[in-house]
This record gives structure tokens, sequence and C-alpha cells, in this order.
């Protein structure tokens, strides 16, 4: 597994077609490993289709979702990088804890 490199901003997973079956791609693959394996998971959103976490190695927040709604589970993952000030509203947090301290 490959940790966020300092330049990314975003992945997007995409779904192929294997034997007539959608299949998650190498990116996608990515997405689920480094959200299991790497990042901190901060919390969800009210809808519960969000989910934030913060990148321990620089402290950039990330929030996971599934933006192809009209697929089966929201389709293909999506991670990108998000402000303090877009996590605070859209998480309804007061305040965003980093390791170097608040944002």
């Amino acid at each position: 597994m490959m940790n966020i490199k300092p330049d990314e901003t975003i992945l997007v997973g995409q779904w192929v077609l294997e034997d007539g079956r959608p299949v998650a791609d190498d990116v996608s693959a990515r997405i689920a490993a480094i959200t299991k394996s790497h990042l901190l998971m901060i919390g969800h959103d009210a809808s519960g289709w969000l989910t934030l976490y913060r990148d321990p190695n620089d402290g950039r927040l990330w929030e996971l979702d599934y933006p192809q709604s009209e697929l089966h589970g929201g389709g293909p993952p999506r991670l990108r990088a998000i402000s303090p000030e877009e996590a605070r509203q859209r998480y309804s947090l007061a305040e965003i804890e980093s390791e170097n301290g608040r944002f």
C-alpha cells in the first residue's frame, strides 16, 4: 500500500468490467487500503455517506464519499483533501484537532 503523496489532493476510484461484472480498480483498492490502515477516522456526517479522516503524516483532512449516487452503494469511492473550514461545516464540528494543534 502506498501512503498519500504530499502533492496528491484527490483519488477517484472507478469500476471496470471483468467478465461482465463491475470490479473495483486499483485506485479503489488503494483508497480502501489507505482508509483502513493509514488514515485516522474522525467521524461521519449526518447522512452517514461522508467520512472524515486525518492523515497522521501531514495532518491534512480527507473526505471519503461515493459521488455516483445513481449506482449501487453510491458507486466507486472518492477520497479528497478538504479544508478545515469545510470539515467544520459539513461535520458540525466546533473544532478539528490535528497533530500540531487545532485548525
